[in-house]
């Protein structure tokens, strides 16, 4: 059963999601829903869970308990649908570094099936600023530049669930401006976008909404100007 929102759009659901890795929760009975035009600000101090609840989230980890839902369907029963409306960036980039930026995107857009493939890399190669660094291997590259092939990879395929771990690592003051800018947008878009970062008030210039997370479990979630304290702890 679809589990559309008022806009006639899917969502993004974790269902009383709990995750060990032996004897650590890292996360803890979580109950999350993120709807179309959601900009999200995912925040708390190390060890909170916040890696582990966008990597449940991006179905690269699968829960201990409770269920992960993409317009009503648990992810895991139909796993093409959900990483299609997907883009991911971890703090791992997953490039393959004996290839090219370029070969890197085009391999990522093949496994989508995306038409317009040649137009579609030339366009994220110039948001995020990789057109001179287009033909270097990866392993090349700086880790700031990786990051930037990394978020391009993310944002090819035009995904409804921008989905970002730590971003800005890396990147330099034009890159995170511009990055910035184009976090800002997504909401116009309709897209949805939750992210993590150590910076708060950087978060906040970007997020209408906030989850902080404590110890595996969500503390608060709700608009991030009337947000408690508990957001503003590093």
């Amino acid at each position: 059963m679809s589990s559309d929102t008022p806009h006639g759009k899917p969502a993004l659901e974790l269902r009383d999601v709990s995750k060990q890795f032996g004897a650590f929760q890292a996360l803890n009975g979580v109950c999350l829903r993120v709807e179309p035009g959601d900009s999200v600000l995912l925040y708390g101090p190390n060890g909170a869970g916040k890696t582990t609840l966008l990597r449940v989230l991006s179905t690269l980890a699968r829960p201990s308990e409770g269920r992960v839902l993409y317009d009503g369907a648990d992810v895991h029963a139909n796993p093409a649908a959900a990483k299609a409306a997907i883009g991911f960036v971890s703090h791992t980039t997953f490039l393959y570094g004996e290839l090219t930026a370029r070969e890197n995107l085009d391999f990522a857009g093949k496994l989508f099936g995306l038409g317009n493939l040649p137009q579609r890399i030339v366009s994220v190669l110039e948001i995020f600023h990789l057109r001179q660094r287009a033909e270097t291997p990866v392993r090349e590259l700086s880790r700031g530049y990786q990051q930037r092939v990394s978020l391009a990879r993310a944002f090819l395929h035009d995904p409804q669930f921008l989905l970002l771990d730590e971003p800005f690592t890396g990147l330099d003051a034009a890159s995170t401006e511009s990055l910035q800018v184009l976090m800002q947008c997504l909401r116009a878009q309709g897209k949805a976008l939750i992210f993590s970062t150590h910076d708060y008030e950087q978060g906040k210039a970007i997020a209408r909404r906030l989850v902080a997370m404590e110890g595996g479990k969500v503390r608060y979630d709700g608009p991030i100007d009337s947000a408690p304290q508990i957001g503003v702890r590093s």
